[in-house]
């Protein structure tokens, strides 16, 4: 039997995932990456993942995406810590990757290069993306809105005061992010930030009819 080397077990899965970006189930949202790619032709966007689901998202997760796009082609929370983090909490609280849906505040990357901290109007660039993958997903009511910029992409979809969010009650939660400054200090101050990220996460589930895990 011949071994695989971890590194390219990690290329095969990739690889898989990205030939199933467009299955049913989250195939109107990875269109529209597609669509806001194709605004910006030099750019690459990350898609959501297969594992969630369209009809069934309750909560957006929206992340301030300082950094490199992950290699895998994805969006997710951050370095492996961060991921580790948001999947440690959706396993305590019980909430399925099927009730969640992640998005990037600026859904653009430059090949190659870093997301240095967004200027005000690259974090408004993100508006109109966010408002669009909102119209795909009908039973999302809540965003939880992960770091700095994230928050101020909030602030400004509130003020839109677009008729969707007030048909469904939209509520946004404003917490750390699961990545960088935010975990730097001590254990006791990381721990204050991971509970109060549970406790929006909790406190949406049960604004969305969730139930959290006992």
């Amino acid at each position: 039997m011949t071994a695989i080397a971890p590194d390219h077990v990690e290329e095969l899965v990739s690889e898989s995932l990205m030939d199933r970006r467009y299955e049913t189930q989250i195939e109107p949202v990875n269109r529209l990456l597609d669509e806001t790619r194709a605004l910006r032709p030099a750019t690459s966007v990350s898609y959501v993942d297969p594992v969630h689901n369209v009809e069934e998202v309750r909560i957006i997760s929206l992340y301030s995406n300082i950094g490199v796009a992950n290699e895998n082609g994805f969006i997710d929370a951050g370095s492996d810590e961060a991921a580790t983090r948001m999947l440690g909490m959706q396993w305590q609280l019980g909430l399925r990757p099927e009730f969640i849906l992640p998005w990037n505040v600026h859904p653009w990357h430059t090949p190659g290069e870093v997301n240095g901290k967004f200027t005000p109007p690259q974090i408004t660039s993100g508006l109109k993306p966010l408002l669009r993958m909102l119209k795909v997903v009908p039973r999302a009511s809540v965003l939880i809105a992960h770091g700095t910029e994230a928050h101020r992409l909030s602030e400004q979809l509130v003020k839109t005061q677009n008729p969707l969010l007030w048909r469904r009650g939209f509520k946004t939660y404003k917490v750390k992010s699961l990545d960088g400054r935010a975990f730097a200090g001590s254990p006791e101050r990381q721990q204050a930030h991971l509970e109060e990220i549970y406790a929006a996460y909790a406190d949406a589930m049960a604004r969305t009819g969730l139930a959290a895990a006992k």
